[in-house]
């Protein structure tokens, strides 16, 4: 294993990006899996956010997201009415939320602080653009062994808490994510009953945007 390159996520890497996606998520239902025209599209709308790690000309990871408006007081939702067309057809320039679509690392290459470095991009992203922060549903794969003696929202808790580990959401958490409860009907999952964690970043860095002053009309 060489040293690891990050870049912005290229077409010409689009099956190989999609070929790692059904290895790290094989319980996802297809229509919730990333593809080449999905891929292809980030590319054209919305570039920068999406990157790839390489080893060599390997892709080893991936993390994508697009711009949308949400209400994060108001959670629940399925991923595919928020992010629309091939995952990215409702990417919005104006949109006040990063909406975090993906992060996947190859298993051969778990804990060499691959998925910290995507998340710190997309962070920057985010930064870059004052946006409000990062938002995403969480897959919960660990959930698969608890369901039958917890509720998805109790899972989530004990992780939360530090009482379990679940090799998504603990990764998460430990990468400044904050758990604002579980979502129902998230993706076509039957492993985890399609449960979910909702989860969001907040930009310390995000500055209001300066209310323009009223028109002599508006003042009259």
């Amino acid at each position: 294993m060489g040293e690891i390159e990050y870049r912005v996520a290229e077409g010409a890497y689009a099956e190989a990006m999609v070929e790692l996606e059904h290895l790290c998520f094989p319980t996802l239902g297809d229509e919730d899996l990333l593809t080449v025209e999905g891929i292809l599209l980030q590319e054209e709308m919305f570039p920068e956010g999406a990157y790839m790690a390489l080893d060599g000309d390997r892709v080893v990871g991936m993390g994508s997201g697009i711009f949308v408006d949400f209400d994060i007081n108001h959670p629940q939702h399925a991923m595919g009415d928020v992010v629309g067309r091939e995952s990215v057809g409702n990417h919005d320039p104006e949109g006040d939320w990063y909406y975090g679509i993906d992060i996947a690392v190859h298993p051969d290459y778990r804990g060499r602080g691959i998925a910290s470095k995507l998340y710190q991009l997309r962070k920057q992203v985010v930064i870059d653009h004052n946006k409000r922060g990062i938002i995403a549903g969480g897959v919960i794969p660990g959930f698969v062994n608890h369901k039958h003696e917890m509720t998805a929202a109790e899972y989530v808790e004990e992780v939360a808490a530090g009482r379990l580990v679940d090799a998504t959401l603990t990764a998460q958490i430990r990468n400044g994510f904050e758990v604002r409860g579980v979502i129902a009907n998230y993706v076509h999952d039957e492993s985890t009953d399609n449960w979910a964690s909702f989860l969001v970043w907040k930009n310390p860095y995000y500055r209001s945007p300066i209310a323009e002053p009223r028109s002599q009309q508006e003042d009259e």
